[in-house]
């Protein structure tokens, strides 16, 4: 049995759908099932049961010889959320207590850190173990995720070996695709971008407040959800070395790239203009990322990754024009 916790959101339950897609059918969904409208995401699934999230320790401290791999996508991802107990309580806290469960059981552990933990990129953007505990991040949900990679090599650093077979973590980068219209503020800037053309015709994106960054050459790596499912996959199935993993594209994107990008694949003529970044977030905005993809594709995974332009085409006319369907 593999368990996927946030099975019923963004990302976990794409990893559903593409363990399905594998053969994958005794699929364990932990989660909180209290949302109707994102509990749609696992429609059409093959699932063996699902587990609430906050009984899910009990259940695996009594079902653990069952459960052959962890995927730990489930968190609270809301970047604005300042209240450090929340993430304490909910990011850290939660996955520390799993991490011991699965340790003492010798079950392979897959989990997702954020690329929010580089912060400004004052550091760059390397996933080289030794640099990670210096990382700043802007936010509490950053810190939360930087929090429990520190402790997790920390507490791998005092044993001889790795004290489970098989872990890693993933350094998820902008993230976009199929099943996040649930996630409201949080939801892609692209997701966001369709919705907003549809409703007016045009399409605002937030005006460079430093003077290094022209109005829409803020840049991200954005990386296609169906590309960090294949990723997992890999992992699960071929056990490259353990360890903490960037998982973007390894280019970024300017947001008017993005944006351009998505009038386009509707079919339309880009109409973009440009208003102040919100100043609730303006402090902690990142302008840059990209993601130094060489320890994942040392480690043996050499798919290419879906191009933005082909990924949003995809995104926007097999699941936005159609009623946001998910996958």
């Amino acid at each position: 049995m593999v368990v996927v916790t946030g099975a019923a959101g963004f990302i976990g339950s794409c990893m559903v759908q593409r363990l399905n897609e594998a053969g994958y059918t005794d699929v364990l969904a932990v989660d909180d099932f209290s949302r109707a409208d994102k509990n749609r995401n696992l429609e059409g699934k093959k699932l063996w049961g699902q587990v609430e999230r906050m009984n899910f320790h009990r259940w695996l401290e009594r079902n653990h010889v069952d459960v052959d791999a962890i995927f730990h996508l489930g968190a609270r991802t809301d970047t604005t959320e300042k209240s450090i107990a929340i993430f304490d309580e909910l990011n850290l806290e939660y996955s520390k207590g799993l991490w011991m469960l699965c340790a003492g059981y010798d079950i392979p552990f897959l989990y997702a850190s954020s690329a929010a933990t580089y912060g400004l990129g004052e550091s760059g953007y390397s996933d080289d173990h030794t640099l990670i505990k210096d990382l700043k991040p802007l936010n509490p949900y950053g810190q939360s995720k930087q929090d429990f990679d520190v402790w997790m090599l920390a507490n791998i650093g005092r044993l001889p070996t790795d004290p489970i077979p098989q872990w890693a973590g993933f350094k998820f980068f902008n993230v976009y695709g199929p099943n996040e219209y649930h996630k409201g503020r949080m939801a892609s800037v692209i997701m966001h971008t369709a919705r907003k053309i549809k409703a007016t015709g045009a399409m605002q994106l937030f005006r460079s407040h430093r003077p290094d960054f022209k109005d829409g050459e803020q840049s991200r790596d954005f990386i296609y959800v169906k590309d960090v499912v294949d990723v997992l996959l890999y992992f699960l199935e071929n056990k490259p070395q353990n360890g903490i993993y960037n998982l973007g594209t390894g280019k970024a994107r300017t947001f008017y790239d993005l944006a351009a990008s998505t009038f386009k694949a509707m079919n339309l003529e880009p109409n973009i203009s440009f208003i102040d970044t919100p100043e609730d977030i303006r402090d902690t905005y990142q302008y840059f990322t990209e993601a130094d993809m060489s320890k994942m594709r040392n480690a043996g995974f050499q798919q290419p990754f879906t191009g933005l332009e082909e990924g949003i085409e995809d995104y926007v006319q097999r699941y936005l024009n159609l009623d946001e369907r998910i996958w």
